[in-house]
């Protein structure tokens, strides 16, 4: 009497590729959201915040110090890429990405419902930078840390693909 034993768990490379392709879609996911964010804040600073944050200068000048905020999300990226590079060695990446996440999604809800000048006075620019940091901040540590999550969950041959 033959006796065939009949697994249903999936092998390792099957387990490998599936979890590859899980983080490479949650990263690439992540980077569209992210910069679809920075796009539609550029919109929005050329043709609204200038007016809405800024109406004591000049149009012009109201236009310079929109785009100026959108320049501190920039500034902030490295400081974020090394703070949370630093922690997800030491805590987990998917731990700090998930934070990195969370920080980014509140952030732009907050500019999303900030007041402008004409309601809070110069809170709002002061609160708009700050929130722009924030998310500048967040990027930062999300991108190193999705793109590294994806390289070392890919299996061995594949790991080339994504780096």
């Amino acid at each position: 009497m033959d006796s065939t034993l009949i697994s249903t768990r999936p092998d390792e490379g099957t387990l490998s590729l599936s979890r590859a392709r899980r983080a490479a879609l949650g990263s690439f996911a992540g980077a569209v959201v992210d910069w679809y964010d920075f796009l539609l804040y550029g919109i929005t600073a050329a043709l609204v915040f200038n007016r809405e944050f800024f109406p004591q200068v000049s149009p012009a000048m109201g236009t310079l110090a929109a785009f100026a905020t959108f320049g501190v999300g920039f500034l902030f990226r490295p400081l974020g890429g090394v703070i949370f590079g630093h922690f997800g060695d030491r805590l987990g990446r998917k731990r700090m990405l998930m934070l990195t996440v969370w920080m980014m999604g509140i952030a732009t809800a907050l500019i999303g419902i900030l007041p402008s000048f004409s309601t809070i006075g110069w809170w709002a620019p002061i609160l708009l930078v700050t929130l722009r940091a924030i998310q500048g901040f967040a990027v930062g540590g999300e991108w190193g840390g999705a793109a590294l999550l994806s390289v070392e969950s890919a299996p061995k041959n594949k790991k080339s693909l994504l780096q």
